[in-house]
Parts: C-alpha cells; sequence; structure tokens
C-alpha cells in the first residue's frame, strides 16, 4: 500500500501520461500514412451523398425540442430507477412507496404533455396550441363590390 500522497496518485499520473502519449501517436500515425484526397465531395460540409439545400438557420417546431425534453424525462427517472432497484430489498415497503410516488409523478408530467398535444405530430398546426412556432394567422377574407 502506498504510505504518501504522492505515491497514492503516482499511477493515475501514469495512466494520464500514458493516455495523451497514446493518443497522440494515433493522430500522428493517422496523419502521416493516412490518404489525402481532395476533391469538390471531400471538401463539401455534408459527406451523405445528398447535396446540402436550403440554410442551416431554419426554424423548427417546438415539438423538436419537447420531444428532446421528455426524453431527457424518462432517461432521469431511468437513471434513478436503477440504485433503487439494488437496495430496493433493504429499503423495504418505504422505499416502494417513494418509487412509487416518484413514478407517479413522472407518469402525470408524461400524461399532461399527452393530453396538451405535446406528443401528437400527425396533426397540423392548431391556432392557439403552446406548442407551435408557426401558427395559424387569420386574414381576413376581402368580398367584391359588385
Amino acid at each position: 500500500m502506498p504510505t504518501s500522497y504522492p505515491d497514492t496518485y503516482f499511477p493515475v499520473l501514469v495512466q494520464v501520461a500514458i493516455a495523451i502519449v497514446v493518443a497522440a501517436a494515433l493522430v500522428a500515425i493517422s496523419f502521416l500514412l493516412g490518404k489525402r484526397v481532395r476533391n469538390r465531395t471531400k471538401d463539401s460540409p455534408y459527406e451523405s451523398g445528398i447535396a446540402p439545400t436550403g440554410t442551416a438557420r431554419e426554424r423548427f417546431s417546438v415539438k423538436f425540442y419537447l420531444v428532446a425534453i421528455v426524453f431527457i424525462l424518462f432517461d432521469i427517472e431511468a437513471v434513478f430507477l436503477y440504485p433503487w432497484a439494488v437496495v430496493y430489498r433493504e429499503l423495504k415497503l418505504f422505499g416502494f412507496f417513494e418509487m412509487f410516488l416518484f413514478v407517479v409523478l413522472i407518469l402525470a408530467g408524461f400524461f399532461y404533455i399527452w393530453k396538451k398535444g405535446a406528443l401528437d405530430w400527425s396533426r397540423e398546426t392548431t391556432e392557439g396550441s403552446p406548442y407551435d412556432m408557426q401558427r395559424s394567422v387569420k386574414t381576413p377574407v376581402k368580398k367584391n363590390a359588385a
């Protein structure tokens, strides 16, 4: 066992040094041995085979961001479920009801956004919906004076 402070962290410093050397070596080897093909396709911003169209500054619907927030919500729920499942037997009935309350609150939020229509992508934009960036604007209809 290490007895002093430097002896404790010496293996960590060695591992960091080895990682830096290996990373630098891999970059240098790929730079020296790699092919350099310069053509119009390689210089384009996308190499997916489809020519980019439009601008990168397009507006996205709020629904894209809502789906990301819902994903994070359930991801965090899963993160809290794993440690609970590990110590479930030690927590007994108290731990069960605490996690039941947690899941009920998460599901209440899910059903709220579901009821509000945040997950319904098939609908057209509806006037007054808080989840649409592009709201339909009513324009007055001009009647012929004839």
